[in-house]
């Protein structure tokens, strides 16, 4: 049978089972693939099925002629939620997944509240009104979780601390920090150190193992043998450090993310923490 005797609703049904990158590309086969690429049904079949409830929560409404102008303007990141409680939202346009950043203001940090120890401000790289800017502190402690329900079921996530470290950056990479994921039974531990580029491969003569009995608290076997995390560059410029990776299997549950340092016991200072951004790991 040719393609051009299928029926229109035929061919966006097949295309319904590729992605939205993919269907593009297809609709170059011939006028009747472009037709049922550029159909509204195929698009309403790419974009998340609670699309509504989440143009609902936007703090700018959008302005879209198509199901598939909508989904492209969903790919950019979106404030939602009055943008200083719990972030921004966005499509990844490659593999048609929800993505979703808390802001600092909707992470539980230690002391943040206290100007002597944290400062609220605006930052103009962040997507956000406002960061906190670690002052001077000698427990660092970065909490954030997550319904699944707000996530693209069936999809490993990865979760990542957003952050900058200012030029007066200090103490954040003397000791190691623990950073962990917890996802219903699911517990994910590692460490890591947070410095400059370039530090990356500057050893510590302290282990954690040291650290942790030198201060009398009990040894997580999980984090003195996990693989160190390190920061890396983002492409709007900020730095990321992996907090861990989960399975949301489909079935709503808290995600618990967190990243703290305290046992070392000396002063730290400079970090400026823009949220937590969870994103499908490809």
């Amino acid at each position: 049978m040719k393609l051009e005797a299928l029926p229109e609703e035929c061919i966006v049904q097949i295309l319904s089972f590729t992605s939205p990158k993919e269907a593009c590309q297809l609709s170059t086969v011939s006028t009747i693939v472009r037709d049922a690429a550029d159909s509204e049904v195929l698009w309403e079949k790419f974009l998340p099925s609670d699309y509504r409830d989440i143009l609902s929560r936007l703090v700018f409404p959008l302005e879209f002629k198509s199901k598939k102008d909508l989904f492209l303007q969903l790919c950019q990141p979106l404030l939602i939620d009055g943008g200083k409680s719990d972030g921004t939202f966005y499509i990844d346009k490659y593999i048609n997944k929800k993505c979703f950043m808390l802001s600092a203001r909707d992470l539980n940090i230690t002391w943040s509240s206290n100007t002597l120890y944290w400062c609220w401000k605006p930052f103009q790289p962040s997507r956000f009104p406002e960061v906190v800017e670690l002052i001077m502190v000698t427990w660092l402690d970065i909490h954030g979780k997550i319904n699944t329900k707000m996530l693209s079921p069936h999809t490993k996530y990865g979760a990542y601390l957003v952050i900058k470290l200012a030029d007066r950056a200090h103490g954040l990479h003397s000791f190691p920090s623990e950073v962990s994921i917890e996802a219903g039974d699911y517990k994910s531990r590692g460490s890591t150190r947070l410095r400059h580029k370039g530090l990356n491969n500057i050893g510590c003569s302290i282990c954690c193992g040291c650290i942790l009995h030198s201060s009398n608290q009990p040894i997580n076997p999980a984090f003195c043998r996990g693989k160190e995390r390190i920061l890396n560059e983002r492409k709007d410029g900020w730095l990321e450090l992996e907090l861990g990776e989960f399975y949301h299997d489909g079935n709503e549950k808290e995600v618990k993310m967190c990243l703290k340092e305290i046992y070392g016991q000396h002063i730290k200072g400079g970090l400026i923490v823009e949220g937590i951004e969870l994103r499908p790991v490809v």
